[in-house]
């Protein structure tokens, strides 16, 4: 009995040692967890502006999203009245109560073309298995005429969402144009205006940087913010408003994304079209691993979270165009080559001859005697894609060499902090 009293005391002794060691060690793992997470937040914040306001919250649905403070513009009414739209459930519910299992979201981002768009909705109109998904429209602002096109569709589930905070919702403060506001290569002290300029000593323009502006916001928005999509670990399809989709691209890009995972591993993406958007594809018994396009474009939730790692690049790079900025920076930081999965034969055609926001009324649009005619061969009216073909890889092709900085409009550190705020939003 007194040996086991004995061995209880050493017992004892031996613990109140190591206490000390175990509660430093545990304090220490606590406080390196804290600053990590200080850290990796403080990468997004930039001292807010007169044009800025502090936000406390922004909301999903009924849920009070994010309690980190961001630095958003002052909301218009039109920006408010946009931002409580984008909660309003898809339309056409009533046709399509439910979506296919494994189904592909479409993303349709658009800016101020109805002609375009009317070509494209009409052409969605004869995809096969259109009626299973469900389609998403991003408008960059509001445009009555481009509502209506969208309001027309009665083929599938349909949720219009609306950018909050594109120029055109700000007629007379940023991010649109403000009377304050330097312009061409004006000299900010000597003219007492306000903006930074691009590295080729350009000031900003409201139409040109609402693009990159549109596809971040959307890119965010649609996969950490809606309702419908933040739990979605799918594919999901990102197509423009100067796209042509063939009857047969959404079953193809079932096929494409199944196969992705055991044919190209390495393929972050699954494309409808070539990366020269002027080409329609090599015809070969093989499929085609290529560098990533942005005509018909598709990847998942974990290719996402990669991207928005890289939001300090992406929103600080001195490049006006989105696809630029993420060939030239973002894929690259990646250390991998970013390869896409395709068939041979497109599925989608880029048909637009003049970009930004031209082509927006009849006589203007950049259309071939104000219409679009593509003769779709009864091959491309069908799945095309034998799951049995090996894949053909283009390792060598052009793109944007290491040094390249970009071609500007995008300098004005306003611009750069309405981007990171938005990589923020749906993140506490």
């Amino acid at each position: 009995m007194a040996i086991i009293k004995k061995q209880r005391l050493k017992d004892k002794a031996a613990f109140r040692r190591i206490l000390p060691l175990v509660s430093i060690t545990l304090l220490g793992v606590f406080l390196l967890m804290f600053l990590l997470r200080f850290n990796s937040s403080s990468n997004f914040v930039t001292p807010p502006s007169d044009d800025f306001v502090e936000v406390s919250s922004i909301r999903s649905g009924s849920r009070s999203h994010v309690r980190q403070i961001l630095s958003l513009p002052k909301q218009t009414e039109l920006s408010v009245q946009l931002e409580k739209r984008n909660q309003m459930p898809p339309r056409n519910l009533d046709l399509y109560p439910s979506l296919a299992k494994d189904h592909i979201t479409i993303v349709l981002y658009v800016h101020n073309r109805p002609q375009y768009l009317k070509v494209a909705v009409d052409s969605l109109s004869r995809v096969v298995g259109i009626n299973e998904t469900l389609l998403i429209v991003s408008h960059d602002g509001f445009f009555e005429e481009m509502n209506k096109v969208v309001e027309g569709i009665r083929y599938c589930q349909v949720k219009q969402i609306f950018a909050p905070y594109s120029p055109h919702v700000f007629p007379n403060s940023f991010p649109g144009v403000s009377s304050t506001d330097c312009k061409g290569k004006d000299d900010a002290k000597a003219k007492h205006c306000k903006g930074t300029p691009d590295q080729y000593g350009n000031h900003r323009s409201p139409k040109i940087v609402s693009l990159k502006h549109h596809w971040w916001w959307m890119m965010n928005t649609v996969w950490d913010g809606l309702k419908e999509t933040k739990n979605h670990n799918g594919h999901i399809l990102f197509i423009e408003e100067d796209h042509y989709i063939y009857p047969n691209a959404y079953r193809n890009l079932q096929i494409l994304t199944e196969l992705k995972p055991h044919k190209c591993p390495h393929c972050y993406a699954a494309n409808l079209a070539p990366c020269n958007v002027n080409a329609k594809g090599e015809g070969w018994d093989s499929l085609i691993a290529e560098r990533m396009g942005n005509v018909g474009y598709t990847f998942n939730r974990t290719v996402w979270r990669k991207i928005h790692k890289k939001s300090s690049e992406f929103c600080f790079f001195d490049e006006y165009n989105w696809d630029i900025t993420m060939w030239a920076t973002v894929y690259p930081s990646f250390g991998n080559p970013v390869f896409t999965l395709r068939g041979p034969r497109t599925s989608a055609v880029h048909f637009g001859k003049c970009g930004l926001h031209q082509g927006q009324g009849e006589a203007k649009a950049c259309i071939d005697n104000g219409m679009v005619n593509f003769d779709v061969e009864e091959i491309d009216r069908v799945a095309n894609i034998n799951s049995d073909w090996e894949v053909q890889v283009f390792k060598n092709q052009p793109g944007y060499k290491a040094g390249f900085k970009g071609w500007g409009g995008w300098g004005d550190k306003r611009d750069h902090q309405l981007c990171l705020s938005f990589a923020q939003m749906y993140h506490s």
